[in-house]
């Protein structure tokens, strides 16, 4: 069958490749940033590793995923940033309007609330979290929202008094806004955002929480994100 738009084909083959819920929950669980295991990513979707291995190649085939093998293990990732905001703008679109889902164990709550609060999407921070920083950057006149996101000079200054390097020579955008699933607000993404994440975890504003993408303010972190922006630590938490 012939199609006037060429991308018609394209396009139904990538929506079909998200139209299975374990692959599904396989990008969900990649939005962390980080590489998984199959066998890893097997337990978290609760399938057989037969049953994995057969999704993930197909999520491989068409894209979405990349793969690098060390030895015997095979470590997944998403296979770029693009990706990553596919997957988060389409869970935002999936959530957008309706009520949430009622937990059904106290652990179900606690992970839920974990995320709310604040968690990694893809490489920068989202959740309250994400939107403080974003708020307060926009408040001190670091961040314009005017016309999408866009560090002022002011920005690019704060970002160097803390000794943060920006990707200059990176081919994805400095900066550019994330719709948050869980506030239905945008949050800080691109290459200042990541720069910022990696920071907030290795200077231990934040850690994580388990093996996910919860991640939680110490008192360090509030501490600081009080001192840099102005957000209060009852924010935070």
């Amino acid at each position: 069958m012939a199609h006037p738009d060429p991308a018609a084909p394209r396009l139904a083959a990538l929506a079909a490749l998200l139209a299975d819920e374990t692959r599904a929950a396989f990008c969900l669980a990649l939005l962390d940033g980080r590489a998984w295991t199959a066998g890893e990513l097997a337990r978290y979707a609760s399938v057989a590793p037969s049953t994995a291995s057969e999704h993930l190649g197909k999520l491989v085939a068409g894209g979405l995923l990349a793969e690098e093998r060390q030895g015997r293990h095979r470590y997944l990732r998403l296979a770029d940033e693009r990706t990553a905001h596919l997957v988060e703008d389409l869970a935002a679109r999936v959530l957008d309007g309706s009520a949430p889902e009622r937990p059904h164990t106290l652990g179900a709550a606690s992970a839920g609330s974990a995320l709310r609060r604040g968690r990694t999407c893809y490489d920068h921070l989202a959740g309250r979290i994400g939107i403080a920083i974003a708020d307060a950057m926009t408040v001190r006149g670091l961040l314009s929202q005017d016309t999408g996101f866009a560090l002022t000079d002011d920005g690019l200054g704060w970002f160097d008094g803390l000794g943060i390097g920006l990707e200059s020579r990176s081919r994805r955008p400095l900066v550019r806004s994330c719709l948050d699933w869980t506030e239905r607000r945008p949050h800080l993404a691109g290459a200042a955002g990541a720069a910022l994440c990696r920071h907030a975890l290795d200077a231990g504003w934040c850690v994580r929480i388990g093996s996910g993408r919860a991640v939680k303010a110490t008192p360090e972190g509030e501490r600081a994100l009080h001192e840099h922006l102005g957000i209060e630590p009852s924010v935070l938490r």
